[in-house]
């Protein structure tokens, strides 16, 4: 019996000073785990791989350049709703998952359904290596309650990724099929593991990252790309945010926010979002010349002035909705996005098109990989206040970004009106409380955080087809409505295959 759970070969986690892009990802009995996690100095190294793999591309057998990792992942869920669009479809690069036509690809593993599916169990297999090993790894007992306390937050990292995912929302769906749970190392020809209920992988999630709490606190963070004890509480924010445990997230958010030098960024600090040493940025992934992906790059698709790379010819656009909500007062409508242009042009000379994320090196085609930042600590924060009922709180939080963003935040601000009701027409005037919040949210993580994760988790769906619309692909015939299927991918045909505690039962619905 087998399962679809691949194992990074241990010759590949060895390699993260390494400039290839090609990751085995072949299961591999070559090397036991007891002798490669034996001590923390080779588990340090395994666990160093396992962020490297975060940023490489290559998680399918095809079509490697549109999956380039974790900010692809964040690319495409922010492409599925209805604040970013694709000026032109390029190659076809994300194209498909703006058109939400996904579906199809389930079959094959040249597609996303398969490539994600590959990318968060590859990297959970590799680190239940490292935990198995947690009892009996030589070494300095602090080194090795740091590196296991990371490799337990990017358990549960993986895991909230793949629930929402291939999954609806946590609330309401609470007793539905979720993803299948492997806490032990897995090997070819391991038992294949049912799908657990969402309940069942979140109970997961929390438990692994309270663990990670407990055995990272006090620990230093050695290297920004490392998962430390506020990126962990960051982490359980953001899973407390979805799980509508509002306490909790609130708690843990401010937790995020009291790391010594952490602070939030300016506008102008920020440039184009593209350096992991700002002091806002809690973590990320430092691209250096020889670990760049090039082509198949985050900034490759994001960069429309970065001349021969793909989003020059396949421009990334705030929508015209979003746009025309944000005040004139505010600094990043025109630090982070193209005005109407009475023509357009080519490459960023478009229409709304991007400016947020730009290469900080066009010769080597380098930019950092911003993972986590204190400011979407403090909108968890400002938002759970606001649905708490702590409007005062709320007000208080969400002004230190406001301010530091928009001039007349003070006056837009005191204009809403104390209230956790939220617009169900995500393009109608702002009114409450938390209608700004949200709004915030929107436009500080455009591109960032994976705008369908927040309408699944807040109920909405979304129109393409307003009024003055500059969206190229309206999916007007297909189901943009709360909780639609096409929010969420299939299980990829080659895990019913190699899976023999899945049934054709266990498919999430197809919408072709």
């Amino acid at each position: 019996m087998k399962k679809l759970l691949y194992i990074l070969s241990f010759a590949g986690l060895m390699s993260f000073g390494s400039c290839s892009d090609e990751l085995n990802t072949e299961p591999t009995n070559s090397v036991s785990g007891s002798t490669i996690f034996e001590n923390v100095t080779n588990a340090q190294t395994a666990i160093n791989g396992v962020y490297r793999m975060l940023y490489v591309a290559g998680w399918s057998t095809n079509w490697g350049s549109e999956n380039c990792g974790q900010t692809g992942i964040q690319l495409l869920a922010d492409l599925m709703a209805e604040d970013h669009l694709m000026y032109s479809q390029g190659q076809g690069w994300f194209y498909e998952d703006y058109r939400l036509n996904v579906h199809g690809d389930y079959s094959n593993t040249a597609g996303r359904p398969y490539s994600v599916w590959n990318f968060y169990y590859t990297i959970i297999s590799n680190v239940n290596y490292i935990i198995a090993a947690e009892s009996t790894m030589e070494g300095d007992a602090a080194e090795r309650d740091n590196i296991v306390g990371q490799a337990y937050a990017m358990r549960a990292f993986c895991y909230f990724y793949l629930v929402q995912l291939y999954q609806q929302t946590y609330h309401g769906h609470e007793t539905a099929p979720g993803v299948p749970i492997y806490t032990e190392p897995t090997e070819a020809g391991s038992q294949g593991h049912p799908r657990g209920t969402v309940q069942d992988v979140y109970d997961q999630i929390n438990s692994d990252l309270d663990r990670a709490i407990e055995l990272l606190e006090g620990k230093s963070q050695s290297h920004i790309s490392h998962v430390d004890y506020y990126v962990a509480n960051g982490f359980k924010a953001r899973v407390a945010l979805v799980q509508h445990e509002y306490a909790t997230a609130a708690a843990a958010a401010a937790t995020a926010l009291s790391k010594s030098g952490l602070s939030l960024a300016t506008v102008e600090a920020l440039g184009g979002n593209n350096d992991t040493g700002v002091a806002d940025v809690m973590w990320g992934c430092e691209i250096t010349t020889d670990q760049t992906s090039g082509f198949a790059g985050f900034f490759s698709h994001m960069d429309a002035d970065a001349t021969g790379m793909y989003g020059s010819t396949a421009q990334k656009c705030i929508s015209s909705g979003l746009y025309n909500l944000i005040s004139d007062t505010d600094e990043r409508k025109s630090a982070w996005f193209r005005a109407p242009l009475a023509e357009d042009g080519t490459g960023s000379m478009v229409s709304y098109c991007q400016l947020k994320f730009k290469m900080a090196d066009y010769t080597t085609w380098t930019g950092d990989y911003l993972l986590m930042r204190a400011e979407e600590m403090v909108l968890i924060k400002a938002e759970a206040e606001c649905a708490q009922g702590l409007y005062a709180d709320a007000r208080t939080t969400i002004s230190q970004l406001g301010n530091l963003r928009d001039t007349n935040f003070a006056t837009r601000l005191a204009a809403r009106t104390d209230a956790n009701t939220y617009n169900s027409d995500t393009n109608a005037p702002l009114r409450t409380l938390m209608d700004e919040i949200l709004f915030q949210r929107r436009v500080e993580l455009w591109g960032e955080a994976g705008r369908i994760f927040d309408l699944q988790r807040l109920g909405l769906g979304y129109n393409r087809t307003y009024e003055g619309s500059n969206h190229t692909e309206t999916v007007s015939n297909k189901n943009t409505d709360a909780a639609s299927p096409l929010f969420i991918f299939p299980l990829p045909q080659s895990e019913f295959d190699g899976n023999e505690s899945l049934t054709s039962a266990d498919q999430n619905p197809i919408v072709m």
